[in-house]
């Protein structure tokens, strides 16, 4: 199973960036799939995660202004991320998880400047 992250980037605070992750089978065979960001000298943390179903969820700190969303058809999840904020900066990674275990792209950096 591999995953390929992209679309990261710079952008000044208030801009708008889209990551998507390509799965190379089906999402469909993935419980869950998610986006993780890790900024300099923290811990991986979660940013959200969609489900088979379509439901999403978010961590409290991006609710309202990241959205996960899926193509069934191409077997991608993306990430859309607005107002961006400097404490969005981090290397953000997806995932997905299934019986066997939790697979990692290679994440993509995104700064945001203030």
């Amino acid at each position: 199973v591999q995953l390929q992250a992209s679309g990261g980037g710079l952008v000044q605070t208030g801009g708008s960036l889209r990551l998507s992750c390509a799965y190379s089978i089906s999402i469909f065979m993935f419980n869950y799939m998610g986006w993780y960001r890790q900024a300099p000298g923290k811990q991986r943390e979660l940013v959200g995660t969609i489900r088979n179903s379509g439901r999403t969820s978010y961590v409290d700190s991006v609710k309202g202004r990241f959205t996960i969303s899926r193509d069934n058809a191409k077997n991608t999840v993306t990430l859309q991320m607005n107002s961006l904020i400097p404490e969005d900066t981090a290397v953000y990674y997806c995932n997905g998880v299934d019986s066997s275990g939790s697979y990692w792209g290679q994440g993509t950096q995104v700064t945001v400047s203030s």
